[in-house]
């Protein structure tokens, strides 16, 4: 009878890990919907010097990465993180991938190995920036991946959370789940107000 239990235990305190949980707070950061974004400058893989404060009068999507996270592999394979990326890309919008992962942490790869997988996802982000220290993940209280922020024309953060409303890393979950990006962006092209503007991310946790 141990025998079971005991890895059953150890499951169930791994999915707590890898999904959060609703009871607890979210984390801390400097980041709050409704007040300005944190500026900050990262370096990208091409080793270009990007500040977010560059993007003054566009809106920007984050996206907190690690393409070895099987929740984004979720949204990977299936092409629908990429199909974000192109459709508001064409409308103007500017969208940031970003990887906290520490050295030697799972999802830090070397600059080939990143060009290599934005090629092998067709990924069209703007850029994909380091942030090794994790100074930028704390100061936006990036807890996990994917971990999605949408910034407005006046450096406003108007969303912050998951992806959707799924908390799985099951492909078949997507068609079903609310789209919190799709909903924010098509509210505020809209002109109305955004109905969800906060959520608890899901994923794997950040490797800081």
């Amino acid at each position: 009878m141990k025998k079971i239990l005991i890895p059953t235990a150890a499951m169930v305190l791994a999915a707590a890990f890898v999904l959060g949980n609703f009871s607890t707070p979210m984390a801390a950061g400097e980041a709050q919907v409704g007040s300005a974004a944190p500026d900050f400058t990262l370096t990208d893989t091409k080793g270009n010097s990007v500040t977010l404060s560059d993007y003054s009068g566009k809106y920007v999507i984050l996206e907190w990465i690690n393409y070895d996270c099987p929740f984004v592999a979720k949204h990977y394979d299936s092409k629908n993180m990429q199909g974000l990326q192109d459709k508001y890309r064409e409308q103007g919008v500017v969208w940031l991938a970003i990887n906290s992962s520490a050295q030697g942490k799972q999802g830090q790869f070397s600059n080939d190995e990143i060009h290599a997988r934005l090629k092998k996802h067709a990924s069209t982000v703007d850029a994909y920036l380091l942030d090794g220290s994790g100074d930028v993940g704390r100061t936006y209280g990036a807890t996990h991946t994917p971990h999605m922020y949408i910034i407005n024309p006046e450096g406003t953060l108007i969303y912050m959370g998951a992806i959707d409303s799924i908390r799985s890393a099951n492909v078949a979950d997507i068609p079903k789940a609310d789209n919190y990006v799709t909903m924010a962006m098509d509210a505020v092209a809209e002109g109305k107000d955004i109905s969800v503007k906060m959520t608890r991310a899901y994923g794997c946790t950040v490797k800081y």
